[in-house]
């Protein structure tokens, strides 16, 4: 079995979420959350940032850490048990450029209900859930978008 670590974001905008269309060869992938491997030496939240930007081409701000996920998938050589960093980011605008390279045809954000509704694997869900709930008691709390809380 392979270990695999990887770190990602959940980016909220004025209420909503940044998600990517993945489409490889023309195959069904669906809509995900930013996320990518951790590269030597790099810290997770660090991972975090660059994954989510050279995804999306958005520069995010991390509000604060929400969660692992794991998961585990065949490919061809072994079995791939994954862990999965999460943060809560919060961008600057709704701009975003989905990373070709990767196969990402689209990107944009979303009400959180679309967004949960959009995204095809459950884990990210899960954490989507967490992150909005985070937003929307730092925003009860008038500390979303506050420099203090950072």
């Amino acid at each position: 079995m392979i270990e695999a670590t990887s770190c990602g974001g959940v980016v909220i905008f004025r209420g909503k979420i940044l998600v990517l269309y993945k489409n490889f060869k023309n195959r069904y992938e669906g809509w995900v959350l930013p996320k990518g491997t951790v590269e030597p030496g790099e810290e997770y939240s660090e991972t975090a940032l660059r994954e989510v930007k050279e995804e999306t081409g958005v520069t995010a701000t991390i509000v604060k850490y929400i969660g692992k996920s794991t998961y585990t998938f065949s490919t061809p050589e072994d079995i791939v048990s994954k862990s999965v960093h999460w943060y809560l980011m919060m961008a600057d605008s709704y701009y975003s450029k989905p990373q070709r390279e990767e196969y990402f045809i689209d990107s944009g954000y979303y009400k959180y209900y679309e967004a949960y509704h959009l995204l095809k694997f459950s884990n990210e869900k899960q954490m989507l859930e967490k992150a909005y709930n985070e937003y929307l008691e730092l925003r009860r709390n008038n500390l979303w978008g506050s420099r203090k809380y950072f």
